[in-house]
């Protein structure tokens, strides 16, 4: 049955039970500026910006917005973007799409002007629907846009004369559900590759995908309707989205923070009374460092209640989970792997009985199928390193439009071909060695980046890492690490090459360089960025572009 029916259910059991909290603590920092220019020796009167919605109040939004889609024309196998922050708008907006029989397609809130209008036009949506935040960028390609296209605004004020306001025009429409028939097999959603190996390809999900998605995160996670997510990446990635649907199911509570900061996230864990969370890395590792520095302190916050904390997106330090447990070690924890080509998280997951095996992704998650191939699509034995192919309900159906790409990835017994370098332990725990792409190959030998990532991870002075290939005349590639220090502590390069003595020579990493780590909004490394940002034949260029040897942050 598609997701759509548990929303109306919840309406009608929990009607009057919040579902929906948008918590944006970092306004009151924008407001308390304003104010202090106006008045300084006034008090700080706001608090931080906050709005929540029932399950009614969702489920006549969503139809109200199908309402209107439908009289002004969307039928079923239309194709309606959504381009637009986390806010409370976001979900009702999505599930009044997919009310109508029309696709939903979150874009990237990080696209381009040009970028927008190639993925428009890729999906062939009809109707694109955008934030206050994105303006400027839709403005460039208005013209473009508007020749074949609704362009609706969701903001309470200062529509742009290019496009009509979403508010005005579902205001007066009904808010009764508009009854279209849908099945597991109709189509449901585009989503958009994360584009980490090349541009962005349109991926095509069936109901099927979204409904069983929900139901391995509630099987995964045990959501009931007393627990209370915290949904801090972005709506737009399957990710976030997919995580959330548990509690769609459960009927519980949820929150969308804007905003990453240790402090930001704990405060809104505590204030909300938040029992799981989903960080990436990136924000379990500052959480950490803030409290290794001693900057805030745990029993200043209200944490009594959180019971399970997980991460996905990408492979997950052994040491970051480790230092986690110091501070939280009644938590459960649990790591899921997932791509958007299978609807998100849920197709490997550890399991919070699995703790013993930090380090692995898991084992196959809830209706899923996994093996290890060679590059004839073979099966490997145990122990060997191979690509990881998937096989479930949450599999695309297709990428749309791109015949070829499909084929590149897919098979006819429905395998999914993920790109991503696995193997298997003797007890059946996978483990992630590497993207098939991000392999480096130094005279003759295989090398992956994640495995030196993660030996590395273990200098306390370090916060973040990404191991790339550079280009070498004599061995083809050589390893490169480039490293992110933490605040306050100094690194030197030779504290690092001492430190990887202990490692395989030809993994010891051949160049340092110290600088950000660049990473997308769903926390993986931009290893193509910095590949382009560090690849030259100057075999001494990138050594130039980090001429210290020391790298310190204050």
């Amino acid at each position: 049955m598609p997701i759509t029916n548990y929303l109306e259910r919840n309406a009608k059991e929990w009607g009057n039970d919040v579902a929906l909290v948008e918590l944006n603590p970092e306004m009151k920092d924008t407001l308390r500026a304003t104010w202090k220019e106006f008045d300084p020796s006034q008090p700080e009167p706001f608090t931080p910006y906050r709005r929540e919605i029932t399950w009614k109040v969702f489920n006549e939004k969503a139809n109200r917005f199908a309402n209107m889609l439908l009289q002004r024309g969307v039928r079923r196998g239309d194709k309606v973007g959504i381009l637009m922050m986390n806010c409370l708008e976001w979900l009702p907006i999505y599930f009044g799409i997919l009310k109508t029989g029309a696709l939903a397609v979150p874009l990237n809130f990080r696209y381009s002007s040009d970028e927008i209008d190639y993925c428009v036009g890729l999906a062939d949506i009809s109707v694109l629907v955008f934030g206050p935040e994105f303006i400027g960028r839709i403005e460039e390609i208005a013209d473009k846009l508007m020749r074949h296209r609704l362009l609706l605004y969701v903001g309470e004020s200062g529509c742009p004369a290019f496009a009509e306001s979403y508010y005005h025009l579902t205001i007066n429409c009904g808010s009764e559900n508009v009854n279209i028939p849908l099945t597991d097999e109709d189509d449901g959603a585009i989503y958009f590759s994360s584009g980490t190996t090349g541009f962005p390809k349109a991926i095509l999900h069936k109901h099927r995908s979204l409904m069983h998605a929900a139901a391995v995160e509630q099987k995964h996670h045990g959501q009931t309707k007393d627990d209370v997510f915290l949904c801090i990446p972005p709506l737009y990635h399957t990710g976030a989205k997919m995580h959330w649907f548990g509690s769609l199911i459960s009927g519980g509570k949820a929150v969308l923070l804007r905003g990453t900061k240790p402090e930001t996230v704990l405060g809104a864990v505590s204030n909300e009374k938040c029992t799981i969370v989903w960080l990436l890395v990136p924000w379990a590792q500052d959480i950490v460092d803030l409290l290794d520095r001693g900057a805030v302190k745990i029993e200043d916050y209200r944490l009594e209640q959180w019971r399970l904390m997980h991460i996905g997106a990408q492979p997950v330090p052994r040491k970051l989970i480790q230092d986690w447990k110091r501070y939280f070690p009644r938590h459960q924890y649990d790591t899921n792997y997932g791509l958007s080509e299978s609807i998100g998280p849920g197709c490997v997951h550890l399991g919070v009985e699995n703790e013993h095996k930090i380090g692995a992704i898991g084992i196959a998650g809830y209706g899923w199928k996994l093996r290890i191939v060679d590059e004839n699509r073979k099966d490997v034995k145990k122990g060997e390193v191979g690509e990881l192919a998937v096989k479930g309900p949450g599999v695309m159906t297709c990428y749309y439009k791109n015949e070829e790409a499909t084929k590149e990835v897919m098979d006819n017994e429905g395998w999914l071909y993920t790109g991503d370098m696995a193997m298997q332990d003797e007890d059946g725990f996978y483990f992630l060695v590497d993207r098939k792409k991000d392999v480096i190959i130094t005279g003759g030998e295989n090398i992956y980046p994640v495995q030196i990532e993660d030996y590395l991870r273990q200098m306390n002075e370090i916060l973040d890492v990404a191991v790339i290939g550079l280009g070498d005349e004599r061995l083809g590639e050589i390893t490169c690490a480039v490293i992110e220090v933490k605040e306050g502590m100094t690194l030197t390069e030779e504290q690092v090459n001492g430190f990887c003595m202990k490692l395989p020579k030809y993994k010891r990493p051949r160049k340092i360089i110290f600088a950000k780590i660049p990473r997308n909004p769903t926390g993986k490394i931009e290893k193509p960025k910095l590949r382009a940002m560090y690849k030259t034949s100057d075999p001494f260029a990138a050594m130039k572009a980090a001429p210290d040897k020391t790298n310190e942050r204050k």
